[in-house]
């Protein structure tokens, strides 16, 4: 697994974790809600000081990214959005 793969997994498994939406996140770390679903899908290459706001956004040590997941982990599950549904 390359590393970009590598942080998209665990972005997602420690987003989901913490049962934080990708919209929540966004607000959270100064970024588009679009960033955050372009690292989990490892369509996108994040700076540095990114990373560092993302871990800070969820609360972990920025290590945590860089974990190699292990080969019987299941693909992080998602999360239903943050957006209320439309009244009808």
């Amino acid at each position: 697994m390359d590393t970009r793969k590598r942080i998209a997994w665990n972005l997602r498994r420690l987003r989901t974790s913490a049962n934080v939406t990708q919209e929540i996140l966004a607000v959270d770390a100064h970024v588009d809600r679009t960033v955050i679903s372009d690292l989990e899908r490892g369509r996108h290459n994040a700076s540095v000081d990114l990373l560092d706001r993302l871990a800070q956004a969820l609360q972990f040590d920025i290590s945590e990214l860089f974990v190699v997941p292990a080969g019987t982990d299941d693909e992080p599950a998602p999360i239903k959005p943050g957006r209320k549904p439309k009244a009808r």
